[in-house]
C-alpha cells in the first residue's frame, strides 16, 4: 500500500469509529440509567478536560514554555472574566495585557 492509501484508510477508520460513538450516545440513553453521582462526575470530567486544554494553550508554543506575557494576559482575562465583564473586554484585555507586556520586552 501506498502512504496515501495507507493514511485513507486510518482517517476512514478512525471516522467510523468516532460516527459510532455518537450514534451510540442516543441509542443507549433509554438503555442505561447513570446515577446522579456519575452523572456529577462526567461533568467535572468535562470541565477538568478543558481547563487542561485550555491550560496547556496559554502556557505552551509548540514544545516550548511560551513566556510571562501570554499566561499574564490568560489571566487577566480570568479575572475579568470572573468580574463578569463582557466577552470583548475579557478578550481584548487579555490581548492588551499580553501585547502590553511584550512591548516592554517581557517575552
Amino acid at each position: 500500500m501506498t502512504h496515501g492509501t495507507q493514511l485513507f484508510i486510518g482517517v476512514a477508520v478512525l471516522a467510523a469509529g468516532t460516527y459510532a460513538l455518537r450514534l451510540a450516545g442516543p441509542l443507549l440513553r433509554s438503555r442505561i440509567t447513570v446515577s446522579e453521582k456519575v452523572r456529577a462526575l462526567i461533568d467535572r470530567a468535562a470541565l477538568v478536560l478543558l481547563v487542561a486544554v485550555a491550560a496547556t494553550g496559554a502556557l505552551y508554543a509548540g514544545q516550548d514554555l511560551s513566556g510571562w506575557a501570554r499566561p499574564a494576559g490568560v489571566a487577566a482575562g480570568v479575572v475579568a472574566a470572573l468580574l463578569k465583564a463582557p466577552l470583548i473586554v475579557v478578550i481584548l484585555l487579555a490581548a492588551g495585557v499580553a501585547a502590553g507586556l511584550r512591548a516592554i520586552g517581557v517575552a
